[in-house]
């Protein structure tokens, strides 16, 4: 199946099957040359598909984890780029989870003032979430995504199969976000988790959560308003990220705990709780109030002492409302 977002600069077909990785030359071109960009921990034989369908490509192979996100790394895949003579009509392709499609993207967004890029995500976060919305993002001093470029793909690739090499814990990790897909705009999607049988579900959670986003992408596409709904669970999330030094916990984990944290309606609180758990996901860590409280007062949204948070009372059914610093800090 295939999802096509309307962008400013362009449409961007998102095209979701089985298989669809053995296929990606003929999406984005076999004449076209590509410079793939992946990290240490993306199976080989992920990379080998996309090698044996252009074998002339040059690939880029960063440590895995969010601490590649910075200007070292950056700095040494733009000169990669540069060293490969990779020109204005060339393509970057992502392959890999959201920190390849974050550092392939902003690469993409920023030499030569803008070339084409592909996206290829390989984890359930990254298939279900960051692929899409044109976010590209470094972390500088240990702030989450706080240097960053808006970037549309060209086109992206979600193959469902090549989540049969994710460990678990990625894969619960990766739904968090449609969780909160399901919070903010879908809730027979939320429903889907507190069945028996959601795992076999997988190909349409990625469908309706991915449908979530695109239709809030278009209705907003550079973050003005109601994009600012997919934030869902993210300020508290971020903070915990950069509290615990972006490693210790996934970003879908320290997601899940910042949605408890901001969700006030005890009946819906409970629910998502049981979801939560469900999925071996934490609800709640022991960090440090007045370090949260910095990072959240440093965090890109804020403004001068007061943010737009999203809530919800209702699954389905999320809002925005701007809240006071201090008030945020009574939730902690």
């Amino acid at each position: 199946m295939i999802l096509n977002i309307n962008a400013a600069h362009g449409n961007c077909p998102v095209h979701i099957e089985r298989g669809a990785l053995k296929k990606a030359a003929r999406i984005v071109g076999p004449e076209r040359r590509v410079f793939i960009v992946t990290d240490s921990g993306v199976p080989t034989v992920w990379t080998d598909c996309l090698r044996e369908q252009w074998p002339d490509a040059d690939v880029f192979v960063f440590p895995q984890g969010e601490s590649s996100k910075n200007l070292e790394v950056y700095e040494e895949l733009i000169s990669d780029m540069i060293r490969c003579g990779i020109s204005r009509n060339d393509c970057v392709v992502a392959l890999g989870g959201g920190v390849a499609g974050d550092l392939a993207g902003f690469a993409a967004a920023t030499y030569m003032r803008g070339i084409d890029f592909v996206n290829i995500p390989t984890t359930a976060l990254s298939q279900v979430d960051s692929c899409i919305g044109g976010k590209t993002a470094l972390d500088i001093g240990g702030i989450k995504n706080i240097v960053g470029a808006f970037r549309q793909p060209s086109a992206v690739i979600v193959d469902p199969d090549v989540l049969s090499t994710l460990p678990e814990r990625q894969l619960n990790a990766g739904l968090a976000e449609t969780v909160k897909a399901g919070l903010i705009r879908d809730p027979e999607l939320f429903e889907i988790f507190e069945g028996p049988d959601f795992r076999d579900r997988i190909e349409e959670i990625i469908y309706r959560a991915l449908k979530v986003k695109k239709d809030i992408v278009e209705a907003d596409e550079f973050d003005a308003g109601e994009r600012k709904l997919l934030n869902f669970g993210h300020t508290f999330g971020h903070a915990y990220e950069s509290f615990f030094g972006l490693e210790r916990f996934l970003h879908g984990e320290c997601v899940a705990m910042g949605m408890m944290k901001i969700l006030e309606d005890p009946a819906l609180k409970e629910r998502v709780r049981k979801v939560l758990e469900k999925l071996g996901l934490p609800t709640e860590c022991e960090a440090d109030p007045e370090r949260i409280m910095e990072l959240i007062r440093s965090d890109k949204k804020a403004d001068h002492g007061v943010i737009d948070m999203v809530l919800a009372d209702d699954p389905g059914k999320a809002y925005i409302r701007r809240m006071s610093i201090d008030e945020l800090k009574g939730k902690l």
